[in-house]
C-alpha cells in the first residue's frame, strides 16, 4: 500500500459540514481530500426537516447568538442556491391559554423580523383564520394566527453541490470510502482508507485533519484514532413521516404541543404533506435509525389536535429518521440541547493538528465552515479570504426570485415537457437543467423513463456527475422520485443501476 499525494486538510465525513469546509478550503487555496464512507447526505444530512430558517423556538433557550447567524444566512443561502432553496410562509395558530401566550409569540416573531438583516423576505403578519384561507384544514377553535418567513431546502441535494463544487475547484472527493486508521507520523497525519465497494486499501499523507463525521465523530475518534471513553456528543432522534395532502394552501404549519414541543406540516412534493419532528435522546448506532410506533403514534396525534381532518398511520406513505449530533451541553431533555456547533482543534506541539467538529444544522453550515476555516489557518497557515456568501452552487447561477423565468426558458426549449416536470428538473437542477436535455428534441430523446418524471438522460447525469450509484442514491437523495414509483419500477433502475455503474 503505497502512500499518496500530500494534501493540506484532509476532511472525514461528506454530509453538509464536511462538504461545506472541503468547498470553501479549496477556493481558497488549499489542496482538499475528502472521504465519506457512504453516499453524501445519507446520514443527517438528509434526514432534516429540510428548513432553512433561524430557529423561532431556540429563543426560548437564549440561543440569541445561533438565531441571529442562522437568520442573517437564510437571505445569503437563498442568493447561493435559489435551485434548491426557496421561501416559505409558515402559519402558527394560537389558542388562547394555549402553550405560549400571544405576547411571547409576538416578541419572538418581532425579534426574528429585526434580528437577522432581512431584506427580501416578507415581515410578520396576523391572520384571522375564519377568512383566511390557512384556517380551511384547522379545527374551527384556532381562530387566530402569526405568519412569518423562513426558507425551505433540498437538504441533500445541497450536500451533493457542495461536493461537486468543492471538485470542480480541484477537491479530490471520495465517495463509499471509509476511513479505517488515521495516525499521526513526522509532522504530517498518515490516513488509510478502504474502499466500500472493492475493498481496496489506500493510504494519504495531511497536514491536517478534520473530523466532521456528524453521528460517527466519536466513534471515528474511537475507531480511527483509537482514542478511549470518548462522548463529545448527544444523539437525538428525529423522525418525520410524510402523508396524503392534507391541505392544498401553499404555506407551512408550525403547530405547538402541549408538551412544550414543536411540529411543523409541510407541502412536499406537490401531493404529499411533510410532519415533523420528534426529538428523543438516541443510543444505538446511528445506521440503525428508524422510525419506532411510538413516534408514528406521537406525529399523528400532535397533528390531528390541529387538523380537522385526522392524520392516521394509513394517511403514511413515507418515513425517515436521522440523528442529530448535537454537542452534549448537558441539557436535560433532548429539545433542549444546544443546536449550537462547536469546533475543538486538537492542537500538540510538532504534531499535526486535528479539528472536531460538533453539531451544527443546515441554515449555519456555511457560517461553520468559514469558523473551522479560521482554524485551520492558525493551525497550518492561511490562505485566501472568506469568499463563499458571494458565491453560487452549481446551477444556481441565476437571481432568487427569477425561478419560474428559468422554468419558462426550460418549457421553451423543450417544448414536450408538461410543466411540472420542468419545475422539479429546475428545482433539482437549476441551470444544469439545460444540459441535462442538451441533447433532447423530443421526448423520445430523453432515453427510457424509469417512472415519475425519470427519465434516463437525467439517471445518465447523476451517475456521471454526482456519484449516485444506486436507485436509493437517486430515488430518495438526488430526486424525491422514490415517491412516484412503483417497486417493480425501482427494482428496474436498480438493475440499470448495477449495469451503468459497472461500466
Amino acid at each position: 500500500m503505497s502512500v499518496e499525494t500530500v494534501f493540506d486538510i484532509f476532511v472525514i465525513g461528506g454530509g453538509i459540514n464536511g462538504c461545506g469546509i472541503a468547498r470553501d478550503a479549496v477556493g481558497r487555496g488549499y489542496t482538499v481530500a475528502l472521504a465519506e464512507m457512504n453516499d453524501f447526505a445519507s446520514g443527517t444530512s438528509s434526514g432534516a426537516t429540510k428548513l432553512i430558517h433561524g430557529g423561532l423556538r431556540y429563543l426560548e433557550y437564549y440561543e440569541f447568538r445561533l438565531v441571529r447567524e442562522a437568520l442573517m444566512e437564510r437571505e445569503v443561502l437563498w442568493a447561493m442556491a435559489p435551485h434548491v432553496i426557496w421561501p416559505l410562509r409558515f402559519v402558527l395558530p394560537f389558542q388562547k391559554g394555549g402553550v405560549r401566550p400571544a405576547w411571547l409569540i409576538r416578541l419572538g416573531l418581532f425579534l426574528y423580523d429585526h434580528l437577522g438583516g432581512r431584506k427580501l423576505l416578507p415581515a410578520t403578519k396576523t391572520l384571522d383564520l375564519r377568512h383566511d384561507p390557512a384556517g380551511k384544514p384547522l379545527k374551527p377553535m384556532f381562530s387566530k394566527a402569526f405568519e412569518y418567513s423562513d426558507g425551505w431546502v433540498d437538504d441533500a441535494r445541497m450536500v451533493v453541490l457542495n461536493a461537486r463544487d468543492a471538485a470542480e475547484r480541484g477537491a479530490t472527493i471520495l465517495s463509499r470510502t471509509k476511513v479505517t486508521s488515521a495516525r499521526r507520523e513526522n509532522g504530517f497525519w498518515t490516513v488509510t482508507v478502504r474502499d466500500q465497494a472493492t475493498g481496496q486499501t489506500q493510504a494519504f499523507r495531511a497536514r491536517m485533519l478534520v473530523n466532521a463525521a456528524g453521528p460517527w465523530v466519536d466513534q471515528v475518534l474511537a475507531g480511527a484514532f483509537g482514542r478511549n471513553n470518548v462522548h463529545n456528543v448527544r444523539l437525538v432522534q428525529g423522525s418525520h413521516i410524510v402523508v396524503k395532502k392534507k391541505f392544498s394552501d401553499k404555506r407551512a404549519y408550525f403547530f405547538q404541543n402541549p408538551d412544550n414541543r414543536i411540529i411543523f406540516a409541510i407541502p412536499y412534493e406537490n401531493d404529499f404533506t411533510l410532519i415533523g419532528t420528534t426529538d428523543r435522546d438516541y443510543t444505538d448506532d446511528p445506521k440503525n435509525v428508524k422510525i419506532s410506533e411510538e413516534e408514528i403514534a406521537y406525529l399523528c396525534n400532535a397533528a390531528s389536535e390541529y387538523f380537522a381532518e385526522p392524520v392516521k398511520k394509513d394517511d403514511i406513505v413515507w418515513s425517515y429518521s436521522a440523528v442529530r449530533p448535537l454537542y452534549d451541553d448537558g441539557a436535560s431533555k433532548a429539545q433542549e440541547a444546544t443546536r449550537d456547533y462547536v469546533l475543538k482543534l486538537d492542537r500538540q506541539a510538532e504534531e499535526a493538528p486535528l479539528l472536531n467538529v460538533f453539531g451544527g444544522k443546515l441554515t449555519t453550515y456555511r457560517r461553520l465552515a468559514e469558523n473551522a476555516l479560521e482554524k485551520i489557518g492558525e493551525a497550518i497557515g492561511a490562505k485566501g479570504s472568506a469568499w463563499t456568501a458571494k458565491s453560487r452552487l452549481p446551477g444556481g447561477d441565476f437571481e432568487a426570485t427569477a425561478y419560474a423565468a428559468e422554468v419558462d426558458g426550460l418549457l421553451k426549449a423543450h417544448l414536450y415537457l408538461d410543466r411540472g416536470h420542468a419545475e422539479r428538473l429546475v428545482r433539482c437542477y437549476g441551470t444544469d437543467a439545460k444540459t441535462i436535455l442538451s441533447g433532447a428534441a423530443r421526448a423520445e430523446d430523453m432515453g427510457r423513463h424509469f417512472g415519475g418524471s425519470l427519465y434516463e438522460c437525467e439517471v445518465r447525469w447523476l451517475i456521471e456527475r454526482e456519484w449516485a450509484c444506486s436507485a436509493e442514491d437517486v430515488l430518495w437523495r438526488r430526486t424525491k422520485q422514490g415517491l412516484f414509483l412503483t417497486a417493480g419500477e425501482a427494482a428496474e433502475l436498480e438493475k440499470y443501476m448495477a449495469v451503468a455503474a459497472a461500466r
